[in-house]
């Protein structure tokens, strides 16, 4: 897919770039040299495209702001949509940056183009049908080993290359260990392993026979053979072969009874008095020693994901919206060029043709029946479907739409298709507005004044729809009020959930330093049961002065009666302030008795409090979970989820969301 993205000025200077694969620096530098300056077009180009090595390169310009926007992929990939790509970043860079690059005079620009960047590419793939580029942390290109000629790396080369098989001797450094990206100076104990000396090279030919020389057999013998070969056999084998035995096994004991066959992860079989050293974290102990093997996490700018009030509350902001409202208007200012060029005949023509297909449709003054509306609802209703809108939402909606219009008069000039259009956006709109505030921030504010205790949000939801990873996200939100957060690991089942929390309460610690928020991991690992711990973690938070608890549970099937029950004892013990439930964007009809499910689960005095759409970034317009879910249940959206960054998390724009499902 893409490899590199560039916003150039047309002195040279890069103001912006995103890397997805290694790409020399070379590549641009020819792009620049032979058609910017010597102003030489490869055959066949017509200027449109320049190839270099494997890569080709496409590019617009920006002359208002002096400005290049540059693509770059494989050449043996075809991305019907490049061209599309580069005009909207450029009329996306231009109305955010425009003006500062008209008014500076240096280069040092910030320009926080990640997320727009991402948000346009991710609606170009799913409208072309495409698999999503291979998301990974940007490549430097200033490494110099990517000047090698061997060429660059393809995408995703850094992640999927294996380490050295154990036994080989490495003379040099390979160029894996260069692009690792958790590389250290310090050696990693766990796949360097150190050949004894020996005057026959070690080259296993085979992956299998690299773990049969690790795991201390040598390849090519069975078991029952090795076996019967005695200690003079074992005597004679080479140091090189990796053989070890214990001494126990060397001796002449008597031969003694059959042992219990122990199985590795690696499918080798092992005795059960095999003497091999198994466990590779004895090094290691504790947190901060393990901090020093991992990376930082990057710091993030706030300015990329919402806004400071003057009271100083962090609030979300509407990415997608935004970018919508920027590629509108830079679409009309080009509209309204393109007419001004055209000739009266023109205008004419198009004024007539426009005004004739709109005659054909226009009924005034007429009252409306049932039968007038119905040919209208029905297609509403296949769009509904479309934008993935459940059957039964969508068949309740249209039905109450259609009772809506029946005895209403069309007013003058005015189609019945447009009248019914209106209609709907009508009542989308007040199905998606909440009847309560959703002020999140407020809440808090008046439970620690006037209660003095926790505020306490609980996370709910089917398996692998993202609660852990949107729990997360809620808990930075929070961290940037310079709140006190405590997360409770209440999902006791999942193998590796506890170590997930742990994992994001170290990052987000790193992260709200600079803020003065402070996060804590509240656990008690597997096997308890939830409801105690989080009841326990709610009064460890009101002891120890936390303003928020943040509780995690366990993924459950909405149908599975057996799994669902115990939500009710949950409520009881932790007494949440909400109750959130995360649906996925992509679910479908389905939603709607996820949603009825988990609202009547908690009990007939407790219901959900609201609703965490996530990944809403994987289905472009296709947001019709958020009306399903909504009109099952009549639960507000309280966030979105947009990516899987902490700062992926936006507030539902009304708006927004209707202009998609009609659109």
């Amino acid at each position: 897919m893409l490899d590199l993205f560039e916003v150039i000025t047309t002195s040279g200077v890069v103001l912006w770039s995103k890397s997805y694969a290694p790409v020399k620096p070379s590549i641009i530098n020819s792009l620049i040299s032979d058609v910017f300056i010597e102003e030489r077009n490869q055959p066949g180009s017509d200027g449109k495209w320049f190839k270099k090595d494997s890569y080709t390169l496409k590019w617009t310009l920006a002359a208002d702001v002096g400005l290049v926007f540059v693509a770059v992929y494989q050449s043996l990939i075809h991305l019907t949509w490049i061209d599309e790509l580069l005009d909207q970043v450029k009329k996306l860079f231009v109305a955010l940056y425009g003006e500062k690059i008209k008014a500076s005079t240096g280069t040092k620009i910030q320009c926080h183009f990640d997320q727009y960047f991402e948000a346009s590419l991710r609606s170009l793939e799913r409208q072309a049908g495409g698999a999503a580029t291979t998301r990974t942390t940007n490549v430097s290109t200033d490494d110099p080993s990517s000047d090698g000629n061997g060429g660059g790396l393809s995408d995703g080369d850094e992640w999927s290359s294996p380490p050295p098989m154990p036994g080989v001797n490495n003379t040099g450094t390979s160029d894996f260990q260069h692009r690792t990206p958790y590389s250290s100076e310090k050696p990693n104990p766990l796949i360097e392993v150190t050949p004894s000396a020996t005057s026959a090279p070690v080259s296993p030919a085979t992956m299998a026979q690299a773990l049969l020389q690790a795991s201390g057999r040598r390849p090519g013998r069975p078991r029952r053979n090795r076996k019967s070969a005695g200690p003079s056999s074992a005597s004679s084998t080479h140091a090189s072969s990796g053989e070890e035995r214990s001494p126990a096994r060397l001796s002449n004991k008597p031969k003694r009874g059959k042992e219990m066959r122990i199985w590795g992860e690696d499918g080798i079989a092992a005795e059960a008095n095999d003497e091999r050293k198994l466990d590779y974290s004895a090094g290691i102990s504790t947190d901060d020693e393990q901090d020093t093997f991992r990376p930082k996490p990057e710091a993030i700018d706030q300015d990329t994901w919402g806004t400071r009030t003057n009271k100083g509350d962090f609030l979300l902001k509407d990415l997608d919206y935004e970018i919508d409202g920027i590629l509108k208007q830079a679409n009309s200012a080009e509209n309204n060029e393109e007419t001004n060029r055209k000739g009266p005949g023109g205008i004419a023509s198009g004024f007539m043709g426009g005004a004739m297909g709109y005659l054909r449709n226009f009924v005034g003054g007429k009252t409306l029946t049932r039968e007038d509306t119905g040919k209208a609802i029905s297609g509403v209703m296949t769009h509904l479907l479309e934008k993935n809108v459940a059957r039964e939402a969508a068949v309740q909606i249209c039905d109450s739409v259609q009772t809506s219009l029946i005895g209403q008069k069309t007013g003058s000039f005015q189609s019945i298709e447009s009248l019914v259009k209106l209609a709907m956006e009508d009542a989308l709109r007040k199905i998606l507005t909440p009847t309560t505030s959703l002020d999140l921030l407020r809440e808090i504010g008046q439970v620690r004044e006037t209660e003095e205790r926790p505020y306490v949000i609980s996370v709910v939801g089917v398996n692998g729809v993202g609660k852990s990873t949107n729990l997360s996200k809620i808990s930075f939100f929070l961290l940037q009020n310079k709140l006190k957060v405590l997360i409770a690991a209440c999902d006791t089942f999942r193998s590796g959930a506890v170590e997930q929390l742990r994992v994001h309460a170290r990052n987000l610690k790193e992260l709200s330093e600079r803020e003065g928020g402070v996060v804590e991991l509240y656990e008690k690992g597997y096997g308890k049961d939830a409801a105690n711990i989080a009841k326990d973690a709610v009064s460890y938070a009101g002891t120890n002065g936390f303003d928020v608890v943040l509780i995690d549970t366990a993924g459950r099937r909405h149908n599975d009666q057996r799994l669902m029950s115990s939500l009710e004892k949950f409520a009881k013990f932790a007494n949440p302030d909400k109750i959130l439930m995360v649906g996925e964007a992509l679910v479908g009809s389905d939603s709607v008795q996820q949603a009825r499910n988990f609202n009547a689960a908690f009990g007939k005095e407790r219901k959900l409090d609201g609703f965490i759409i996530s990944k809403c970034d994987t289905v472009g317009d296709m947001v019709g979970t958020l009306i399903s879910m909504v009109f099952a249940t009549g639960i507000p959206v309280v966030f979105l989820g947009v990516g899987q960054n902490y700062t992926d998390l936006r507030t539902l724009n009304v708006k927004w969301a209707v202009g998609l499902l009609m659109s």
